[in-house]
């Protein structure tokens, strides 16, 4: 096995840095951490490193970064177990992502409050390097609006709570960094404000807001949106609502399903055209059954159908997807005059900048965490690494390690 490697060089293929794409360029990692870079011109001192040739039309970029995952590969974070947590974070490599935040969904005081501490746990006892890293916790609900609760129980609903949260984020050992909540139901936007003031990130998402109402929480705090266009109030010309002000107000970040079923293609490239490379963040929303066969997985105590792609708790209600992070970074160029470094920004540096880890997640750049991901000429995954060890190597390639 060569994942155990202290120093790793790459070489070739179209290295894409913070502002320039080297190419035919280099990547020396020692100790988990890019050392250097630049074109292979530029190259010396290569004694000592395992080294990586790519063949012509492979790129690569910095790794993926999902801040809106429930689960993959029958784990999901309400599992409140090592295992479950195991299993994620040695699965997500697989799809290109190296960092992720570990989604929590409504449920009892009692499950919500397990899934923080097991995560919390694992987050101090267990992290290693050659794995997707948990970057902490993203609460989505209960403090959603019942009228837009999708696939979140509505009987676990709560109204949003600032003393219930410090009691939650307290168990998580400080370790919420973004909570999903409806605004309209936060009583003079305290728990908003709160988050704000704690360097939390306050997200609409479940909710019925009006445009108005989400003026008022930006100006408590409010910077982010939960999965663009699903549960939330749409865009009408004598109400803009909560996809108005996505469009409009340039103080938001928004996350944005790219598996064309959450979103039409065409409405993707819409929301691209609006919102801008700048502001998207692509998220997969993805639950346990992703990477499974067909079937009925468990979501909250509820039963998903999952068939061909769509999970669905009934006919007409998504309940999460099964989308990969790889899928999403191809789609988002597929259906938008987005080009690579737009899906680079959207996948990494935007969630980077936006969870405040770009000094070390987000780029590719000397001094930063060696997550990287290499793509193929088809732009699938051919090799992720984590903090400077290799986490996957898709099998069929034999292309040159020596």
């Amino acid at each position: 096995m060569i994942s155990n490697i202290e120093k790793l060089l790459i070489l070739d293929g179209n290295i894409y840095g913070e502002d320039t794409v080297y190419e035919k360029g280099y990547i020396k990692i020692e100790n988990g951490m890019i050392t250097e870079m630049g074109e292979r011109s530029q190259l010396n001192n290569t004694e000592e490193f395992k080294v990586i040739s790519l063949p012509h039309g492979y790129s690569v970029v910095p790794g993926m970064i999902d801040i809106h995952i429930h689960g993959v590969n029958g784990a999901d974070t309400m599992d409140a177990t090592r295992e479950a947590l195991d299993t994620m974070t040695v699965t997500l490599p697989k799809e290109g992502t190296t960092s992720f935040l570990a989604t929590t969904m409504t449920e009892a005081s009692g499950a919500i409050e397990k899934a923080l501490k097991a995560t919390a746990d694992y987050m101090s006892d267990h992290q290693k390097s050659g794995q997707a890293e948990i970057l902490g916790l993203h609460l989505e609900g209960p403090f959603i609006n019942p009228d837009k609760a999708g696939a979140q129980p509505l009987n676990r609903i709560q109204k949003p709570n600032v003393e219930v949260f410090k009691n939650w984020h307290a168990l998580s050992g400080e370790n919420i960094k973004l909570v999903t909540l409806a605004p309209e139901l936060d009583d003079e936007y305290e728990l908003i404000c709160y988050l704000k003031e704690n360097g939390i990130v306050a997200s609409v998402g479940h909710s019925s807001a009006t445009y108005d109402q989400i003026g008022e929480a930006i100006d408590a705090g409010l910077s982010h949106v939960t999965h663009l266009f699903n549960q939330m109030s749409g865009l009408h010309h004598r109400e803009p609502g909560i996809v108005g002000a996505s469009f409009l107000r340039k103080e938001l970040m928004v996350e944005l399903i790219s598996d064309g079923i959450h979103v039409r293609p065409e409405v993707v490239q819409l929301a691209f055209d609006q919102i801008t490379d700048e502001r998207l963040i692509l998220i997969t929303d993805s639950m346990r059954a992703k990477c499974l066969k067909n079937g009925q997985y468990d979501l909250g105590g509820q039963m998903v159908t999952v068939k061909d792609g769509k999970a669905l708790l009934d006919e007409d209600t998504l309940a999460g997807s099964v989308l990969k992070m790889k899928d999403a970074f191809t789609n988002i160029q597929e259906f938008t005059t987005g080009d690579m470094r737009s899906a680079i920004r959207m996948t990494a540096e935007n969630p980077a900048r936006q969870l405040n880890v770009f000094d070390r997640k987000g780029s590719l750049a000397p001094r930063k965490d060696a997550d990287i991901v290499i793509l193929d000429e088809n732009k699938d995954v051919y090799t992720t690494i984590c903090k400077g060890k290799i986490a996957y190597i898709r099998e069929d390639d034999t292309h040159e390690t020596n």
